[in-house]
């Protein structure tokens, strides 16, 4: 029982819905140029290899486009998207920065 217990401890995860990056654009739109946006989490808590607190980290692409789509005046939505991630080791934790770039439109 002592095992089964922590085997479904230690084989849960953290999930969170999808979310489209980049919906799909509609047929007539005006291209307004390059945007670009980012947003962090983090993994924390314990040394690095046990990290294993989600903090915002399942929230970062959808900040990051919504960032890159307000970093142009006017645009709603972008064409032509690209997603990097980096990674960063803090002294508790690790952060995890996703950065979009596209096409603005409107």
């Amino acid at each position: 029982m002592i095992f089964v217990s922590i085997a479904t401890l230690l084989l849960n995860a953290c999930a969170s819905t999808f979310t489209n990056v980049a919906p799909m654009p509609p047929k007539d739109f005006q291209r307004l140029g390059q945007a670009k946006g980012s947003g962090c989490g983090s993994l924390g808590i314990l040394a690095t290899a046990y990290n294993f607190v989600p903090m915002a980290l399942n929230s970062r692409v959808e900040t990051a486009y919504g960032n890159a789509v307000a970093s142009v005046p006017g645009a709603t939505a972008l064409v032509d998207v690209t997603v990097k991630e980096d990674w960063y080791w803090w002294v508790i934790g690790t952060a995890r920065c996703v950065t979009v770039t596209g096409e603005a439109i409107k």
